[in-house]
């Protein structure tokens, strides 16, 4: 029996958010009455060219080449830990932030996360979101007795590092659920689910609740669970929800990850568009 696809039309939920989109770019194109003129008397020619670009981004094969098998994975001693386990570690090696509601890790966990992790609103870390990266490394350095290298040292701040758009978004819905604590329960996977893709192919398959995690919430992680990076034959962490800049000229094709090398974590910044089986981007889930 042949299975028949539901249509989605400008109609629908989904379509008039589209057309709400559409709406605000036009608003912002700030035209004037010829240029408005101008763009109405090409409709033929912009609806040929706004089906093109329809078609391009409701497929998600793009980069599809971008992946390669991978077999690497995560050690043998690793094991999401129990919530409360998480948030009393986060209050030690963090003593002024506040706490978090506890309960909500009895909830189901969303599809494609592994377990609920305790996970600090970056601001209330620091003011500007490369300085509380930068102080999570301070305390991974600090907990791994000096163990830890940063290739970007001093090469942190916002010409640099950048939240991804998505991310920013995402977190903002989150922290909305859960009345903004210090502390979010975050439902996510440590990079196992994106083994072997790029981190721009990656975020062409994030299902519709799904989000890239960056630097600072990758480096919390590390924090609660040092287990998961301890050798060179584990899985090495992509950042998904961040980008970098890497000549801080406006460019933000790089990704941040997190390594390890000669007995130590070790943080760089590479391609977004580079594929490689020991490595695997970390992402989220908003819970619908």
């Amino acid at each position: 029996m042949t299975m028949t696809k539901t249509l989605i039309t400008s109609e629908n939920p989904k379509g008039r958010h589209f057309i709400g989109l559409c709406r605000s770019t036009y608003d912002k194109a700030e035209l004037d009455e010829d240029q408005a003129q101008c763009l109405n008397e090409k409709g033929g020619e912009f609806q040929a060219g706004l089906k093109e670009l329809i078609n391009k981004f409701s497929v998600n094969n793009q980069f599809a080449d971008e992946k390669v098998d991978s077999t690497y994975g995560y050690p043998i001693g690793y094991k999401p830990k129990d919530i409360t386990v998480q948030i009393n570690r986060l209050h030690e090696l963090f003593p002024d932030i506040g706490s978090a509601d506890e309960k909500l890790a009895e909830q189901p966990l969303p599809s494609g996360a592994e377990a609920w992790f305790a996970i600090p609103r970056w601001e209330v870390v620091a003011d500007i979101y490369g300085e509380a990266v930068e102080k999570v490394f301070a305390v991974i350095s600090q907990t791994r007795d000096g163990k830890f290298y940063n290739y970007r040292k001093g090469k942190i701040g916002p010409e640099y590092l950048r939240q991804h758009d998505r991310t920013v978004a995402m977190f903002k819905g989150l922290g909305e659920q859960q009345d903004n604590p210090d502390i979010l329960l975050v439902p996510a996977q440590f990079g196992l689910r994106h083994r072997g893709k790029s981190v721009r192919r990656a975020r062409e398959l994030f299902i519709a609740n799904e989000f890239g995690l960056g630097a600072f919430e990758v480096g919390c992680m590390l924090l609660t669970h040092p287990e998961r990076l301890v050798s060179y034959d584990d899985l090495f962490i992509d950042c998904a929800g961040d980008e970098y800049a890497p000549c801080a000229d406006g460019q933000f094709d790089d990704v941040p990850y997190f390594a390890f090398y000669d007995g130590r974590v070790e943080f760089y910044t590479f391609w977004s568009d580079f594929a490689d089986d020991y490595c695997g981007s970390v992402s989220a889930f908003v819970p619908q």
